[in-house]
């Protein structure tokens, strides 16, 4: 059975997951294939798929949030967080999945050994949501830092100085900040406030050491990048689909 897949995503030029599913696929010794879905909205996402035959996609920045009311089902997890990465179609049955949850479990885990009481996520997207499941799950304190804060646990840029930085050792940048070609771009924190006992995650695997990890590497923090969160996350997806379609 030859099975079809694609990307959905707004701008996605340099997206890793076309040439890492055509990359498995031919490892795999099987015809199927992967093609990125660029849309401006997605009011005719159920045609445009439909049409394209796809047997399943993955959905990327802005989309996370937005595919879900076009669903006809939702996992526990995807429910609970709020967000989609990773669509099955069964019978023109769309099922929201999310492997972001398990992409960053899986490598952050050997580096979660200090037990950080608290963390503070950049960003408010559908990725950070992932992000902030997996943590409270393991006990942390999770913060927000955004723009326009408006709940309890959002912290606004203001809030944050170099004698805060302290309560945050686990600092995880969930936003586009520093993305190929924009690649100096970082969010406005302290970084002097950053020390050896700071640990920085960066979902953003082009360029592999951005510009928020420099700072961390310049201080002694920890640091890593999303490359394995990436992969763990796709073949999560190609789990999800060979169940359901193979």
């Amino acid at each position: 059975m030859i099975l079809k897949f694609g990307l959905l995503g707004k701008s996605l030029d340099h997206s890793f997951s076309p040439e890492y599913f055509l990359h498995k696929f031919q490892s795999l010794q099987v015809p199927h294939s992967y093609e990125k879905i660029e849309l401006d909205d997605l009011k005719d996402i159920r045609n445009i798929i439909q049409q394209k035959s796809l047997n399943g996609f993955n959905v990327t920045i802005p989309y996370k949030e937005d595919i879900i009311p076009y669903l006809d089902e939702l996992t526990t997890e995807a429910q609970a967080v709020g967000a989609v990465n990773c669509v099955v179609i069964e019978n023109n049955h769309w099922i929201g999945h999310n492997t972001d949850i398990g992409g960053f479990e899986k490598s952050i885990l050997p580096f979660l050994e200090n037990h950080y009481p608290r963390a503070l996520i950049v960003g408010t997207g559908g990725a950070s949501k992932a992000i902030a499941y997996v943590l409270e799950s393991k006990g942390i304190n999770v913060f927000y830092l955004t723009r326009t804060p408006h709940q309890k646990n959002h912290l606004g840029y203001k809030d944050i100085d170099i004698n805060s930085m302290v309560h945050f050792p686990l600092i995880v940048q969930c936003s586009p900040l520093g993305t190929w070609p924009d690649i100096n771009a970082l969010p406005d924190l302290p970084y002097d406030g950053l020390t050896p006992q700071h640990y920085l995650f960066d979902l953003i695997y082009n360029p592999a050491e951005t510009a928020f990890l420099k700072k961390g590497i310049e201080k002694g923090s920890q640091v890593q990048n999303g490359q394995r969160m990436l992969e763990i996350q796709a073949d999560l997806s190609w789990d999800f689909w060979k169940q359901k379609l193979t």
